[in-house]
């Protein structure tokens, strides 16, 4: 199995392990042009087989998606909605700890999240008021992926949110077993968290009938969830069509260890992030060799037993690695500069260096703060922003189910006073006709436009 990759050279770092690659210029791996060219027949780039899809979709509507993910994913599939019986046998199937487990989770999600709720206001001004709307969206699309691993936790990261903003209904894709149906897992977690339908379809192709509606799936106002590059590609395919939370590329994290940090609990972080993907990026930046050596030395005895040993190993090998910086300062500068999803403060004292930090989806202080907790029970969302977007871009909040309204009622003195510095913008920018729309009411109120 591959181990961590020890860099000493920073520069040449920042031209492998922390060089961003744009998500539509991600290649195909020799298996999946491989498996395209078996499905549509010729050689296609993943962007090449979004647009095939989504025109499919449009066009074929359930059908449509049936055919795509039979030949797709090998899966035959009946409804596409799941039903009241399939929901009562996942009831059956999850056991009481874990659903015991899902419902603490919901819980410190929705109390974390109700925190954020902005809400309408409107502010008395002369005469006038100016204020704003604060409107739940109507309709949400939420995807919860399942490829290697079916993952309920992101299931509730999102459904949950939404809830608190007030969102009407919340439709959930998720990708079918192999026997046509939805994992028991999943259906507790949608139950749990909320979800109004939950449809059995995955890949690019639940993204076109999200966003195009068909027969027996509704058009959503916005899909949020991340996925594979064929799920981001249609994201940002159909943005406009629909409004998306991000276009989501492989998960990635940054650990900045100093020599308190525990070997084995940083090279843990670190696996932890590789398992999800072959194509994540799990990189440690520390001013200790010493500890990037044990490190090593630890990855290479957790992957040994490690049951996704193969998918971890691939992902140290593609896109990660210890990077040994000349101080801690340094490290945070990388960090910021690569701006992660996550981004792990396994330091001495970690609020000291908090302050440094501009970009990162999500920071995890301290030892007893492992991203895998924000995973799971925390409170924030776990979706978060990839691919260097921490840059400008938030974690997932109730904020992305939410929309605003600019409200604008001036008094007759209010018009009065603003109506001449109006005019004289108007007339500035050549659009004759607003400043006329303005002299028309002075005219009515028996006043000069050129006061």
């Amino acid at each position: 199995m591959s181990g961590l990759q020890i860099f000493r050279d920073v520069d040449k770092a920042s031209a492998t392990i922390l060089r961003r690659t744009p998500v539509e210029e991600t290649a195909a791996t020799p298996e999946m042009a491989a498996r395209l060219r078996q499905v549509f027949g010729a050689d296609v780039s993943p962007a090449e087989a979004v647009e095939r899809i989504l025109a499919a979709v449009r066009e074929g509507g359930d059908e449509a998606v049936r055919d795509l993910t039979r030949r797709i994913d090998g899966v035959a599939l009946g409804a596409l909605e799941v039903g009241a019986d399939e929901f009562a046998a996942a009831r059956a199937q999850v056991s009481p700890d874990l659903a015991a487990a899902m419902r603490h989770a919901a819980e410190r999600i929705e109390a974390f999240h109700r925190r954020q709720l902005r809400s309408s206001w409107l502010h008395v001004e002369g005469e006038g008021i100016l204020g704003q709307l604060v409107r739940p969206l109507r309709r949400v699309g939420v995807y919860a992926p399942g490829g290697r691993a079916v993952y309920p936790s992101t299931l509730l990261m999102q459904v949950v949110p939404a809830r608190v903003a007030g969102v009407e209904d919340v439709i959930v894709a998720t990708p079918p077993r192999q026997d046509g149906g939805a994992a028991a897992v999943v259906l507790a977690a949608a139950e749990i968290a909320g979800a109004s339908r939950v449809f059995k379809m995955g890949g690019a192709q639940a993204i076109a009938a999200l966003a195009y509606g068909t027969a027996s799936v509704p058009w959503v106002d916005k899909i949020v969830g991340p996925g594979n590059i064929f799920v981001a590609l249609a994201k940002r395919r159909l943005f406009g069509q629909v409004g998306i939370d991000q276009v989501a590329g492989p998960t990635e994290t940054i650990v900045v260890a100093d020599d308190t940090a525990e070997a084995a609990a940083v090279a843990a972080d670190l696996l932890a992030q590789a398992e999800h993907d072959p194509m994540a990026s799990p990189i440690m930046l520390t001013p200790s060799l010493r500890l990037a050596i044990a490190v090593a030395a630890e990855v290479e005895r957790q992957l040994a037993s490690l049951p996704t040993g193969a998918v971890a190993a691939a992902a140290l090998e593609r896109r990660g690695g210890a990077v040994v910086v000349e101080s801690l300062e340094q490290a945070l500068a990388l960090a910021d500069a690569y701006a992660p999803e996550h981004l792990c403060l396994l330091v001495a004292d970690p609020w000291r260096y908090l302050p440094l930090v501009r970009n990162a989806g999500g920071v995890f202080l301290g030892e007893r703060s492992p991203e895998a907790m924000g995973d799971y029970i925390a409170g924030p969302s776990h979706v978060m922003p990839t691919g260097g977007t921490a840059r400008f871009s938030s974690a997932q909040s109730t904020d992305d189910f939410l929309k605003i309204t600019n409200l604008v009622a001036l008094g007759e003195s209010d018009f009065a006073a603003l109506a001449a510095n109006a005019i004289a913008l108007a007339e500035a920018e050549g659009l004759y006709a607003h400043a006329e729309a303005i002299r028309a009411r002075l005219r009515k109120g028996g006043q000069s436009g050129q006061q």
